[in-house]
Parts: C-alpha cells; structure tokens; sequence
C-alpha cells in the first residue's frame, strides 16, 4: 500500500497546506487518495476532506491500541491509491520531551511509511539543509525520502535551497511559493473548518504545480509487511439499524471522529444530524443523543435563543433517553454558558454552569469512570483528549472520570448520573467498540 508521511521541524511550518495541495493535485491525476491527520484534531482534516474529495480519518497511537489503529487504517485506505498522513506538531514532539513515544516519526515507524519533511524556508537557504540532515538522522531507521520547501521566495529561492540540501542526500519533492492566498485563517482552537473558511482555488492549484508528483509518487511506493490482507480488506458495510440517535451537526458542534461514527453504526445506530442553533426540535423517532465538541461560545446567543431546542433536550434527557455530551456539548447541556462578559442561558440537563478563560487545558488522559454511564460501567479505564478553553465554575458534583493532573493530584471531572454522560473529555469509541455497542444497547432499551 502506498503512503506517505508529511511531517515537520515545528507547528505553522504548513503541514495542513501542503498536504491538501497534494490531495488536490494527485486528486487532479485521477488518483485516489485517503488523507489523514495524526492525532485528535477535528479541524485539519476538513480541509484535508475537501481537497482530496474522501473524508479524512484520525489516526492516534494514544487513544487506539497499535493493533487498532492498523486496523483502522487499512479498513479506511481500502480501495484508494494513496495514503497521506498528515503529522502533528514538530516530527518527535510525543507525550513527552524524553521520548518519540505517540511522535509523528513513531507513528511512521509502525506503519512502515516513509516521511517527507515540509520546511518553512522563509529566510534560509543552506541552513535548510542542517535542519532537515538533523531531523532525517536523529532517530536511526526513520526513512526520510526528501523535503518540500514552504514558503520559498522564489525560484531561485528553491534552487538555492536544493543545492545544499543535495549535499546532504536529500531531495527536494518541491516547493510552495510564499502566498497570503494559501493562508487558512484560524481561532482559539485552531484553524476555521473547511466549510468555514478555504484557500483560493487558483491559488491553489498554482502553488500545486510545483510539487513532483511523481517523485513523491515513487517515494511512497513501497510494500510494507503486515499488509499483505490490505488488498483484500472488504468496504465497510453496516447492518440494518435498531436505534436512531440524534447529534447534533452544525456551526456550534461538529467534532466527531469519523471512525467513531462508523463504529456506532456497526453497532446498529442510525445516525441522524440536527441543528441545536436551527431546529426546533430533536428528529422524530429519536432514542439516543450525541453532542459532540465545538464552538458554543461562538454561538452562546443563537444557541440560547433557540428555547424550542433546548427545552427539547431537556425533555429528552428527562425521559430516560441516553444523552452523550463532549466538551462543548457538555456546555450546551449546562445550566448556563459565561463568555464575553455576558451569562447565556442554555439546556439544565447538567446542574453546572462554564465560563470561558484565557487559559487552554490540553493533553490525552487516562481516566477511570467514577459511575456507570451509557458508555461504560463504573471502573473503567478509558483514555480520551481534553482540548478547550472552558472550565466549571464550581468542582463537579457528579462527576463522570478521575486521573492523575500534572503533579500527580487526583482530578476530578465531567458528570454521569442516570442516562446522561457529559465531559470534556474526547473518546474515540473505535478505540474499544463495546462503549459504542454499549450505548446502542442503552438506546434500544429506552425505546422500549
């Protein structure tokens, strides 16, 4: 199977451009490509999505098992004639400084990928090539095929920079000229989604003249072992749906892991999108909830002008139907929302309210689930992803998981009670299928 992984020195080097204009020019060739960003970014891959035309995946060697995300990846990349893996931060930047451990380069390592490096070249020519011999020989075994110059000042500018970069054995796959047209703007959690925000098509398909196709196609063709069943992987076929769950698909909420999506499906979900910020009510016929994470600050007035929606929500939950709510679902289902100086009322399902602050909590988690909830029983170890600039305004008083903080402390978070779940944490329910089959089950049986 071919792939390829593209990776960097540092963030806002211009992975996530880079790797788009690459969709989008193989994409131009006829050829199929299965994008992917690596770790749990919500964001990065709408853009990918769109310039490749097949909905990218997350791939994470923290939240799935390595067995898992192998899985995953060779049932998501059957059929296309590429996988594109998009890195995360600097290419060792893992869980932590002593280690490559969950790193770009480790995840290239298990999946026996080559790397290209994208360079920001902007203001340096020779040195280009030091960075990039030191990033190729730091870790031994990690097969760099080449680099692509970011933001060059030309094209003398990128010959400068491939002449010192031979001497070091490195080629260059090719280069992106510095254009404010490929600049995708962002906010306080990242980059605007596609469907917010996108590069000039012109611009684009310019800037994708000047990447070596097929270079980049021979430095990807190798035949890693252990995937050897790929060809054979058949295309993923759901059974016929027993519960329909509602979640929420819009502006204020669109966080969900594709793979995770799907996993409930197997599981016997049919899925069905609404908009807490436009609708009046949840879909008829309704036995489950999903509010996943996204910008409700954003929308805190639309949000709660909507009082049809989330009286709805109140009902539902107060009938015993099973509500799952992340990050920014959890908000929503809050008492209220504090942000901008201004208090928004929302749905009272969770007796908290949240209050928006300058500081970001980040960073995966190995977490315990203090009570049983519709996705797991008390006990249970779960690994999730925290990733938001909110906080409770009061230690919770039901809450759902506890881990260890940075200094070791117990910390508390979420709520679970009855049939509602809702947390900051991000679960990926690929990563352990029974939490989707689990909340299929809840639903069936409130339905009943």
């Amino acid at each position: 199977m071919r792939r390829l992984v593209i990776a960097a020195p540092h963030s806002g080097s211009g992975k996530t451009t880079v790797t788009a204009l690459l969709c989008l020019a193989l994409r131009g060739r006829g050829l199929t490509v299965q994008p992917y960003k690596f770790g749990p970014d919500y964001l990065d891959p709408t853009h990918l999505s769109r310039a490749a035309g097949w909905q990218a995946r997350n791939l994470d060697t923290f939240l799935l098992s390595q067995t898992r995300m192998k899985a995953l990846f060779q049932r998501s990349a059957a059929g296309a004639d590429l996988a594109l893996i998009e890195g995360v931060m600097g290419l060792y930047d893992g869980r932590d400084p002593s280690s490559d451990e969950h790193s770009t380069a480790d995840l290239a390592s298990q999946l026996d990928a080559p790397v290209v490096l994208v360079i920001d070249a902007g203001g340096m020519a020779r040195t280009v090539a030091a960075l990039a011999a030191g990033l190729r020989d730091f870790r031994p075994g990690l097969r760099v095929a080449g680099v692509i110059l970011n933001r060059v000042g030309g094209a003398r500018h990128a010959e400068l920079c491939e002449v010192a970069l031979a001497q070091v054995g490195l080629p260059v796959l090719g280069h992106v000229s510095r254009d404010a047209h490929l600049e995708l703007p962002a906010r306080h959690l990242g980059l605007l989604s596609a469907e917010q925000a996108h590069w000039d098509e012109a611009a684009a398909l310019s800037a994708a003249a000047h990447l070596r196709l097929d270079d980049l196609w021979e430095a990807a063709d190798v035949s890693p072992s252990g995937d050897e069943g790929h060809a054979s992987t058949p295309a993923l076929t759901f059974p016929t749906p027993r519960v329909r769950i509602a979640y929420a698909l819009d502006e204020a909420f669109h966080f969900y892991y594709p793979d995770a999506l799907d996993e409930l499906r197997l599981a016997g979900a049919e899925l069905v999108p609404f908009s807490p910020l436009r609708d009046a009510g949840l879909p008829p016929g309704s036995s489950g909830l999903l509010l996943g994470g996204g910008y409700p600050e954003v929308h805190a007035a639309g949000l709660s002008a909507n009082a049809a929606m989330r009286q709805s929500v109140r009902a539902f939950a107060g009938a015993g139907f099973p509500v799952v709510a992340e990050c920014g679902g959890l908000m929503y289902l809050a008492e209220h929302l504090e942000t901008g100086g201004e208090t928004w009322p929302m749905c009272g399902v969770v007796p908290y309210r949240t209050r928006m602050a300058s500081s970001l909590t980040l960073g995966y988690r190995d977490a315990q689930a203090l009570q049983e909830s519709p996705l797991c029983p008390a006990g249970a170890g779960v690994r999730g992803h925290e990733f938001h600039y909110s906080h409770l305004t009061h230690p919770p008083t039901h809450p759902a998981y506890q881990f260890a903080g940075r200094g070791g402390e117990e910390v508390t978070e979420g709520y679970a009670r009855g049939n509602v779940l809702a947390s900051y944490l991000h679960l990926h329910y690929a990563a352990d299928p029974a939490m989707a089959r689990r909340l299929v089950q809840r639903c069936a049986e409130a339905a009943r």
